[in-house]
């Protein structure tokens, strides 16, 4: 065809070739060699339709309902990312030391959320990173939810007491602590029912550390703890009353209710546990059990016999009388409570007490409250890791198990915890060492914090009054209850004139490194039922440290307190020695004014003080030069007798003034009347 060119090779028959600026179905509109749309070779468009090739066109309208919902999708998608997720639980307990990704899941959100508010914060953390309590509290609040401090021990018990069941819960045996004042029996009276003498070997016959104890009757089994009785031992007594069942208050019938006694019938108040009362010593004729029952009536400890709700019990520690029924009134008692637990589950307990044993390490008395342990298990206790090598109960025989209300002496501690610390068996071992980590940590920013406020502190005052003294003091303990009792204890004995520094105490026997440090602190050494290696006491010697041991703590603190006496600056008092009365005034040439005086009473020295007093004001105050009888010299005059005064540089005396010789005297000062009560 005439202005077609020919088909290339390869093109099927009718179809037209794409030349230059053609494409299939007809040429391009508006280019060179192409006709208008709707000519030859091309066809017509219809209503609302481009050119064959080309896309529809959206009509305005229609173009901005879609570029307003993509802007709005993408705001949504904005909002979406950077929106606060809100926990799904609102209400959470945590313990100190928690991590991020157990925070997260009591939150019930996702990590990544708690990592990137952290950040925010300008914190960094890792997923395992534990946290401290005011950022778990921070942290909650701002996904809307509250973190209630719940300590790791309790919510161990928490967990485990929702996972157990009602059949693995069973009877236990009831624990039972002795209180009571000093010297009332009570230690005798244990040792009575148990057949041991214990009292026999305590230092002074009193009991100074916690001690626990198995007892069986009918058949039933009953764990005593014995509790210090004197005064010092407040902090012990109170740890045992918060883990027993009950009180068994041991009063002397021939002595009465005396303050510590007092004082434990408020412990076991405050623990809400019932009081059975043994009166003891019934064997003697001045005992009066019905004098006891009125003093502690006015308590609020009212006998049976008199319409209350507490139990008496005359017993005799040295006879036996009553052991029997005292015994069947705390089984009794027993009963009443239900006392359960779950012998299936993991331990959980508290420290008794802890000491250092030189074969054995650490070691530490463990009342088991619920559960049972066995060797084998890992366990935390504050800030100690541990793992049972070997238990021995109160009369040192091995046990492999020590079920609810189980008193054993536990070996494998990796340090000394403290009295009342509670003991918790983890499957965990890497979870108990983060834990005891953690807690080793803060333990360590805390002491740093106290011993530079401590020192600062020291510093400024020493720079303020140059009259502070300071005893330091290393002090060594036979266990680690006694030692943070006498630690209180000689804490009160600081004044604002008079200040005692433990720089260190510890556990066990007096080595070359603590007389080291006292050598380089200048402090004197305190050992409590303890005694120095044979090593440290040549050291001792030889660098002439101090050190003091005792057995019975109320005679150790009498004899701090003498000592601290000893640092006070002694106090300078005047001591008025005896008045006269000035009959003449005379002039010596060379010599100067002589008072020719009457000492009217007490006595006159030659080397004591004297003032001059003119209608009761003081004229002058200073040294006599000399005294005289007659012309001679005298050392002393007494009352009655006539005498001649002069002064040294003062001639100012008339007639009828009036002397008053004294002398200034140091007088040590009380200690008792500078630690405030």
């Amino acid at each position: 065809m005439p202005g077609i060119p020919a088909p290339t090779p390869g093109t099927p028959a009718g179809f037209p070739h794409k030349g230059p600026g053609q494409l299939m179905g007809g040429m391009r509109p508006g280019l060179p060699g192409r006709p208008p749309a709707g000519g030859p070779g091309g066809r017509p468009p219809g209503p609302g339709r481009g050119a064959p090739g080309q896309r529809r066109p959206r009509p305005p309208q229609q173009r901005k309902r879609d570029l307003e919902a993509l802007a709005e999708s993408k705001i949504q998608q904005r909002k979406r990312q950077t929106e606060i997720p809100r926990a799904g639980n609102t209400d959470i307990f945590a313990a100190d030391g928690t991590s991020v990704k157990e925070l997260a899941e009591k939150l019930g959100i996702k990590a990544s959320f708690v990592i990137k508010f952290l950040v925010e914060q300008g914190q960094f953390a890792t997923i395992n990173q534990p946290l401290e309590l005011e950022s778990i509290k921070s942290i909650a609040a701002h996904f809307g939810a509250t973190a209630t401090e719940l300590t790791f021990e309790e919510e161990a018990v928490l967990d485990i007491d929702q996972d157990e069941s009602v059949e693995d819960i069973e009877s236990r045996p009831p624990v039972v602590t002795i209180m009571g004042h000093v010297d009332h029996g009570k230690t005798s009276l244990l040792d009575k029912i148990r057949s041991t003498n214990v009292a026999g070997r305590e230092a002074g016959g009193i009991t100074q550390a916690i001690g626990a104890y198995h007892v069986i009757k009918d058949g039933k089994r009953i764990v005593f703890i014995d509790t210090p009785g004197h005064e010092a031992f407040t902090k012990m007594r109170a740890h045992g009353a918060s883990v027993t069942d009950m009180v068994v208050l041991v009063v002397a019938g021939d002595d009465g209710v005396m303050p510590q006694t007092i004082e434990a019938i408020d412990h076991a108040k405050e623990a809400r546990v019932p009081i059975i009362v043994a009166v003891n010593k019934m064997d003697l004729a001045k005992a009066e059990p019905e004098r006891v029952k009125q003093q502690l009536s006015d308590r609020g400890l009212v006998s049976e016999e008199w319409g209350g709700d507490t139990i008496f019990c005359p017993v005799s520690a040295k006879t036996g009388e009553g052991i029997d029924h005292l015994l069947e009134m705390i089984n009794l008692v027993a009963e009443l409570r239900e006392l359960r637990a779950n012998t299936a589950r993991s331990a959980i307990g508290v420290v008794l007490e802890a000491k250092l044993d030189r074969g054995k390490g650490p070691v530490a008395t463990v009342l088991t409250q619920n559960g049972t342990l066995r060797v084998g298990d890992t366990f935390v206790v504050g800030a100690v890791l541990g793992k049972v090598r070997a238990m021995m109960d109160d009369r040192g025989r091995k046990v492999s198990t020590a079920g609810p209300s189980s008193a054993v002496v536990v070996l494998g501690l990796d340090d000394l915890p403290e009295p009342g610390d509670q003991l918790s068996v983890l499957a965990d071992t890497e979870k108990a060492r983060k834990i005891v980590e953690f807690r080793e940590e803060k333990a360590r920013e805390q002491a740093m914090a106290q011993t530079a406020r401590l020192s600062l502190e020291q510093f400024q005052e020493q720079l303020a009054d140059g009259r502070a003294r300071e005893l330091p003091i290393i002090l060594k303990a036979d266990f680690q209850g006694s030692a943070t009792v006498l630690r209180e204890t000689l804490a009160k004995l600081t004044s604002e004139k008079v200040k005692v520094r433990v720089i260190h105490s510890g556990v066990g026997a007096i080595k070359e490194s603590d007389i080291l440090l006292a050598i380089t602190a200048n402090a004197i050494v305190v050992g409590f039922n303890v005694r120095p290696e044979r090593s440290a006491a040549s050291l001792a010697d030889k660098e002439h440290i101090d050190v003091r041991l005792h057995t019975v703590i109320y005679e150790l603190v009498d004899e701090l307190k003498r000592g601290l006496a000893g640092l006070l600056e002694p106090i300078r008092k005047e001591e008025v020695l005896g008045r006269a009365k000035v009959l003449e005034v005379f002039n010596i040439t060379n010599v100067g004014t002589v008072a020719g005086c009457l000492l009217e009473e007490g006595v006159a020295e030659s080397s004591a003080s004297a003032r001059l007093l003119r209608d009761n004001v003081v004229i002058h105050s200073g040294k006599l030069a000399s005294l005289r009888r007659f012309k001679d010299d005298v050392k002393e005059v007494r009352a009655g007798q006539e005498c001649g005064m002069h002064f040294e540089r003062f001639n100012d005396i008339k007639k009828s003034d009036e002397i008053e010789v004294f002398k200034t005297v140091e007088v040590a000062q009380d200690i008792n009347e500078l630690i405030p009560v």
